[in-house]
């Protein structure tokens, strides 16, 4: 390929170009997030066997489960500010290899303490890990472009979640091999893969556009001339001081957390309870991970076709608003149908909607946040926003002890994704006298909230 001269970008190939960056960065990306989600969901599975061997209830189990987001809360930051400072492949490889090896050492869990200091102690590894891929896509792709990368990224919790449920359940049902039980097996075959892929990231994942030799020098002047240019505008709607820690008291930044909490809750309450729920039908551990894999299917597909179709502003905005409102309606009738079939029929449509909301949500961070300061306050608004995953572990086994009943807790992805789909409508509203207006609003409205 014949490289133009420098001052020739206006040749460059906006879309190839963008298909190009996809296919070298998103595979290895979306790869991290399915092994992280795969992490994340084994709890849901080993809780299956762990209550009995460790002698927990529901509740217990629950407070040691989400201490995970407790340790993420803490560390998530320093993590993603570390990111930034000393660049993606040596810190996110870092971060493969401490989780990878905190999972495996919960095959190992002996009482109730062991297991809440080693579940503190995953949350405070994985740390970093999501928002500083979202901070790092900001580093490669146009504003335009990012709801498309971050539905390929968030492909991978889907399919982590899809790939997971299958595995975990076999694995409970194969305990005894090495004289482990099935949920120590659980944990060990979980571990492995991310600290296998702790290499792979160390060198196949390039630190940033000026340093990846697959790009000429025009495609790298055109990327670094147009993000420069959003980010100039971006630093014009930039509120508070210009210390670093000044975004954590940001307004907007505030409000975002507590609008992602709700889908947090939503998002960490089904994938941790839909394993007990669908053992609740009177099936083996083997087809409750079978059937685990419909929701996420379903989830993955839609992944996959509708962000494509988006682009940042009203539209974005729009399906958030229909994926809310369908999401709520889906969550209502997993409690309220007849049957078994028909309820889990409703989970399995309103997976999807929950995981639309996830790409399309993180296209708002960057319309006000740049440079370092988007590193700590796409940080702070996800760890703060995780907080729903402490929420969701502790108010689902709460409800289901208080009602009596096993498909009540899914009342509560109903009620959050309401929230949510009133403070879109407002936001939508807002937006149409300008982004970084209606971003602030949206911030001062959650914090008087």
């Amino acid at each position: 390929m014949n490289s133009p001269t420098p001052t020739r970008t206006a040749a460059i190939d906006e879309s190839r170009l963008m298909n190009r960056l996809a296919l070298r960065l998103m595979p290895l990306l979306g790869v991290l997030y399915l092994v992280a989600y795969i992490d994340r969901s084994n709890v849901g599975f080993a809780k299956l066997q762990m209550l009995g061997s460790l002698g927990l209830s529901e509740v217990a189990y629950g407070l040691g489960a989400s201490l995970f987001f407790i340790g993420y809360l803490i560390f998530e930051i320093p993590s993603n500010v570390m990111l930034h400072k000393y660049g993606a492949p040596r810190w996110i490889a870092r971060i493969m290899l401490t989780w990878g090896i905190v999972t495996i050492l919960l095959a190992f869990t002996k009482n109730a303490t062991m297991f809440y200091v080693l579940r503190f102690l995953l949350g405070a590894s994985e740390a970093g890990l999501y928002p500083g891929v979202i901070y790092y896509l900001t580093l490669w792709f146009p504003a335009r472009h990012r709801v498309r990368m971050l539905g390929y990224f968030t492909l991978g919790s889907s399919i982590g979640n899809m790939v997971g449920a299958p595995i975990c359940g076999y694995l409970l049902d194969k305990g005894g091999f090495l004289d482990l039980q099935g949920w120590q097996l659980v944990f060990i075959v979980t571990g492995l893969p991310s600290v296998l892929l702790t290499a792979v990231v160390l060198f196949c994942l390039p630190a940033s556009p000026l340093k990846a030799t697959f790009l000429s020098d025009p495609e790298k002047k055109w990327l670094a001339d147009r993000l420069e240019s959003e980010r100039a505008e971006a630093r014009k709607s930039e509120a508070g001081g210009s210390h670093l820690l000044s975004v954590l008291t940001e307004p907007r930044v505030i409000g975002m957390a507590l609008y992602y909490m709700m889908l947090s809750i939503s998002v960490y309450g089904v994938s941790y309870w839909l394993p007990t729920l669908v053992k609740g039908f009177g099936v083996t551990n083997t087809t409750n991970g079978m059937l685990n894999i419909l929701p996420w299917l379903a989830a993955t597909i839609v992944l996959a076709w509708l962000p494509a179709k988006l682009r940042a502003g009203n539209r974005t905005m729009g399906a958030m608003l229909a994926a809310a409102l369908l999401g709520v309606m889906f969550f209502l009738g997993s409690v309220f149908l007849p049957t078994n079939t028909l309820r889990f029929a409703a989970l399995c449509l309103g997976a999807p909607c929950m995981y639309l909301l996830l790409p399309c949500f993180w296209t708002l961070p960057p319309k006000f946040l740049t440079g370092a300061r988007a590193a700590a306050g796409i940080a702070a608004i996800n760890s703060l926003g995780n907080v729903g995953g402490f929420v969701a572990q502790n108010l689902v086994p709460w409800v289901r002890q208080a009602s009596g009943s096993v498909k009540a807790p899914m009342l509560i992805p109903a009620a959050c994704l309401t929230v949510f789909a009133i403070v879109t409508f407002i936001l939508m509203r807002r937006n149409r006298t300008g982004g970084a207006l209606s971003l602030q609003g949206a911030g001062e409205m959650k914090t008087r909230a």
